[in-house]
């Protein structure tokens, strides 16, 4: 079973991806104004199965309450739901590590390290294909078998934070934050190093910092450590992204 993926948004400023099996098409994150995301779905928002949420800050969940009034289902951990005060009858409690089912999907939640309430990453299986999607995460102490399709976090390098803070672009205690919450490119590598990619078919690079990060040379540093294509998630796309 072939996977699709389009980029919608991928920054600090939002994030929304689409992924599909073919059958049953899900949103995960919805951190653009409900407007923005109609017009980068084609306006196709009610053929949702459903919209899976990580965690509560605004750039991954600004246009919850608007996905739930649109009639989408919304998938998201207890602290998220009550970290954002979101009620309605569309709304789908999750744990992590139990496993549950969107239409032809199977998923499976499990924890992160990020300062939020109760944050979470996916794996996402359907046949033969298992999506991992994982980002606003410090590291991650699991290995995932079987994986086709990784969508990662590559958010800031040790050299280029390092640089910014001793020119005085960034302070040390944003430094610190980003140390403790997101994913850089030298513990990425060594993630990718951890785990069994034989079958991996693509690798996404999510969520990139606009300061503390350099595309190419991110890319070519995982293309060499996996040997697989890799993509870099716009910051910023405009339209029904492809």
């Amino acid at each position: 079973m072939a996977i699709q993926v389009r980029v919608l948004a991928s920054s600090s400023s939002g994030n929304a991806y689409l992924v599909s099996d073919g059958r049953t098409p899900l949103l995960i994150e919805c951190g653009l104004p409900f407007r923005d995301l109609r017009q980068r779905l084609g306006f196709g928002v009610t053929s949702l199965a459903g919209c899976l949420l990580s965690h509560e800050h605004a750039d991954h969940a600004r246009a919850a309450r608007d996905v739930l009034r649109a009639g989408v289902d919304l998938y998201a951990t207890q602290g998220t739901i009550d970290a954002l005060e979101l009620t309605g009858h569309r709304l789908r409690p999750i744990r992590a590590h139990e496993r549950f089912r969107v239409g032809t999907w199977t998923i499976h939640p499990f924890d992160t390290r990020h300062d939020a309430l109760e944050p979470v990453g996916f794996v996402l299986a359907s046949g033969h294909a298992r999506a991992l999607y994982l980002t606003d995460t410090a590291y991650c102490p699991y290995r995932f078998a079987g994986l086709t399709h990784v969508l990662i976090e590559a958010n800031w390098s040790r050299e280029l934070l390092d640089r910014n803070v001793r020119e005085g672009v960034i302070d040390e205690t944003l430094a610190a934050r980003i140390r403790r919450n997101h994913m850089s490119l030298e513990r990425l590598l060594d993630m990718l190093r951890a785990n069994d990619l034989s079958r991996v078919e693509a690798i996404w690079l999510l969520h990139l910092s606009d300061q503390n990060s350099d595309e190419e040379m991110f890319a070519r540093r995982v293309r060499e450590v996996t040997g697989r294509p890799v993509y870099v998630a716009a910051r910023e796309v405009r339209g029904c992204a492809g």
